[in-house]
C-alpha cells in the first residue's frame, strides 16, 4: 500500500455536486426536490425561532434583571466548621475538599467569622472576614490569603 493507493471506504463520501433544477432528464428537474409550493419551496428561509407569525417563545416569556459575565462564586466557610481539623494543622482548599467541607471551591473559599475556634490552625484560602481573622489569630493561629 501507498500514498497513490488510498481512497474513502465505501458509502463515506458522498457528492455534493448534484446540480437541481436541470430538467426531468436528470432525475431532479421541475420543483428541485422542494415539492409543490408552500413556504420551504419558496427562497429565503425563515430565520431560527420563528413560529409562522405566531409570537415566539422568546418574546413570550419575561425577561428580568441581567447575567454579570464576570461575576464570582466564591464558596462561604465559617470558622466553627474548621474544628474538625487538628492543632497546629495547616488547613488548604484541597484539606477542605478531602474533609467533604467543600464539595466544589468554584471561583475561591471565603472563611467567615461564625461560630467558635479553639484549636490553632494555619488557614490558607482565598479571602477572610474581619472577624475571622480575629478570631483565627485569637487562638493563636495565622490566616494566609492565598
Amino acid at each position: 500500500m501507498d500514498l497513490s493507493n488510498l481512497r474513502p471506504a465505501d458509502g463515506a463520501k458522498q457528492s455534493d455536486n448534484f446540480r437541481r433544477g436541470r430538467g426531468h432528464g436528470s432525475g431532479n428537474g421541475k420543483t428541485a426536490g422542494k415539492g409543490h409550493k408552500g413556504q420551504k419551496a419558496r427562497s429565503g428561509a425563515t430565520r431560527p425561532g420563528f413560529e409562522g407569525g405566531q409570537m415566539p417563545l422568546y418574546r413570550r416569556i419575561p425577561k428580568r434583571g441581567f447575567t454579570n459575565r464576570n461575576t464570582k462564586t466564591i464558596i462561604g466557610i465559617n470558622v466553627d466548621a474548621l474544628e474538625v481539623f487538628d492543632n497546629d494543622a495547616v488547613v488548604s482548599v484541597e484539606t477542605l475538599i478531602e474533609r467533604g467541607i467543600v464539595k466544589n471551591p468554584r471561583d475561591g473559599v471565603k472563611i467567615l467569622g461564625n461560630g467558635k475556634l479553639t484549636k490553632k490552625l494555619t488557614v490558607q484560602a482565598n479571602a477572610f472576614s474581619k472577624n475571622a481573622v480575629e478570631k483565627i489569630e485569637a487562638v493563636g493561629g495565622k490566616a494566609e490569603v492565598i
